[in-house]
């Protein structure tokens, strides 16, 4: 099976994918030379479902959201795949284009809400100013009784979209950047790290909102996160990455149920149980490769107990445990 089916996702006839990438790779011009970020990943997401996207940090996670957005840094490109968003290739879009899908049909929930928000602006111009960005010819006064509604949609206090970034807590700015992303009813949502710097309370209210408010509206959303609590929470289909590759693709209950590659393992055997169980915790010994000169064979090969010497030799390529589990291993564990 080759890269570009491989990271494909569950396979529904009556869903349509809303997202295909395919054989996606991503870098940035370094003074050490070309940095890898993202190497040939492949997904699908359709219509109405979520995608988690886990992994250590610096495995390529927000730069596969960015991509998305059209907002790389100066130093960022692509340099080969597709990505198939209602069927055109975002890759071949003139800023222009992607300024026109941006808020409007691709949203994204930053990773910092504390400094995506400008501190000297009130709250409702900044959101009512992404509605009238792609509805120019809307009055001023619709866009901010939209922007009232969308304050009731993520459960923030009407009166309170008069005020400044400063008056508001670290969930408000949360909430708010979440009604913004709202703002142009978009079909696809891609929220990276949104509960960053949040308590546990607050975070488990954002979540059940983001959840909801997909349940409701039908939107599709890429959550990206290091937490693997997190991302079984809100996703249906989960992507493991490692070292700029996609290395383990399945349903939530196939990934986190039935992990088959021993980075996935490692990465769950790392964190606190899922059920809640007390057990030891077992940290990943060594650090991830330089993604300047990454390794011509498996990536992991040397954090992995398992790993054989042909593991550092050749790329391995993916094994398909069902239609919708797939694992980027030569040696794949069994169930």
């Amino acid at each position: 099976m080759n890269a570009r089916t491989a990271g494909t996702g569950n396979r529904n006839s009556e869903a349509e994918d809303l997202l295909e990438v395919e054989d996606l790779s991503v870098g940035y011009r370094t003074k050490r030379g070309f940095m890898r970020a993202v190497d040939g990943i492949s997904f699908s997401l359709k219509k109405g479902r979520s995608l988690g996207l886990v992994g250590e940090s610096g495995c390529g996670k927000t730069t596969v959201g960015m991509t998305l957005m059209g907002l790389l840094p100066p130093n960022g490109e692509v340099r080969g795949g597709r990505i198939l968003f209602k069927g055109e290739d975002l890759v071949q879009k003139t800023e222009e284009e992607m300024q026109r899908l941006r808020w409007n049909e691709i949203a994204m929930i930053f990773q910092a809400a504390m400094n995506a928000l400008n501190p000297v602006q009130r709250v409702e111009k900044q959101i009512a100013e992404a509605i009238l960005t792609h509805a120019p010819d809307l009055p001023e006064e619709e866009a901010l009784r939209r922007v009232e509604g969308l304050f009731q949609m993520v459960n923030l206090p009407g009166e309170r979209m008069h005020d400044y970034p400063h008056q508001y807590s670290g969930g408000m700015k949360q909430r708010a950047i979440i009604a913004m992303a709202l703002a142009c009813n978009p079909d696809l949502i891609i929220a990276d790290e949104p509960t960053t710097a949040l308590d546990v309370i607050v975070q488990h209210q954002i979540l059940e909102e983001i959840k909801a408010l997909q349940d409701d509206l039908g939107i599709s959303l890429i959550f990206i996160s290091h937490d693997i609590s997190i991302v079984a929470d809100v996703s249906h289909d989960i992507g493991v990455m490692y070292a700029g590759q996609l290395v383990e693709y399945g349903s939530r209950e196939e990934v986190f149920g039935d992990p088959r590659h021993y980075y996935t393992r490692a990465l769950l055997a790392s964190y606190p149980t899922l059920a809640g169980e007390k057990r030891d915790l077992v940290p990943i010994p060594g650090e991830t490769p330089s993604l300047v000169a990454p390794p011509s064979g498996c990536r992991f090969c040397d954090r992995c107990d398992a790993a054989a010497e042909a593991c550092s030799l050749e790329r391995p390529d993916w094994l398909e445990i069902s239609p919708t589990h797939r694992v980027l291993c030569a040696r794949c564990l069994s169930s």
